[in-house]
């Protein structure tokens, strides 16, 4: 009785040791048929036909994937191609086309292919405050700034990147990073002057270089 429970307990021992599952290899990995799709909005037909082969290559070569667009359902379809092992190259592929067709430069798009801190956030204007008519543009006017300055601004302090598209935004950057460039959006939103929420900036991107 007593050498049964010692074998039960080294056997619970073992099953603690390995662990409830085993990490998928990679042909375990290329047997999956699952395919992706990701929906093209119209007026991001043309930048995509314009940078199809930029697109296509790293999604190819280095992350093993089969890619192609589906004209009738006017989508990109991925998925895995024989040669990749990494089971979550098939999200990333997905994000980062999501990326660049929410409007991120293609640059910034592909660092999500190479990092695995960095995500992508959206709200509208009117999630935060209700506007129309001319209080609405003058609300895009301050998140902007003459030229973009105010924008490039929160970018940079922030470590963020910024898409202004309507009354949507889009943020990537890393999680903390992003609810910073979120609450200055924010406060441009609800009225607050462009110089106070520059000063706040200037503290914020300190905090952000001690961080680094």
């Amino acid at each position: 009785m007593g050498e049964t429970k010692s074998m039960d307990m080294d056997m619970v021992e073992e099953r603690r040791t390995e662990g409830p599952f085993k990490p998928l290899t990679g042909t375990e990995v290329n047997r999956s048929n699952e395919i992706r799709r990701v929906m093209v909005p119209e007026n991001r037909m043309t930048p995509l036909k314009n940078q199809w082969i930029n697109i296509v290559t790293p999604l190819v070569e280095h992350m093993g994937l089969h890619v192609r667009m589906n004209t009738k359902r006017r989508c990109v379809e991925l998925k895995y191609g024989p040669d990749c092992t990494d089971i979550g190259s098939l999200q990333k592929g997905v994000d980062f086309i999501k990326a660049f067709l929410l409007g991120f430069e293609l640059q910034d798009a592909i660092a999500l292919l190479r990092l695995d801190d960095l995500y992508i956030e959206s709200f509208e204007i009117k999630d935060v405050k209700r506007l129309n008519g001319a209080h609405l543009s003058r609300c895009i006017g301050r998140i902007s700034g003459r030229d973009g300055k105010t924008k490039y601004a929160i970018e940079n302090s922030t470590r963020t990147r910024i898409v202004l598209a309507g009354q949507k935004l889009h943020l990537m950057g890393a999680f903390h990073n992003i609810k910073l460039a979120r609450d200055a959006l924010c406060s441009l939103i609800l009225g607050t002057p462009p110089g106070k929420v520059y000063n706040h900036l200037r503290i914020v991107s300190k905090r952000v270089q001690e961080k680094l």
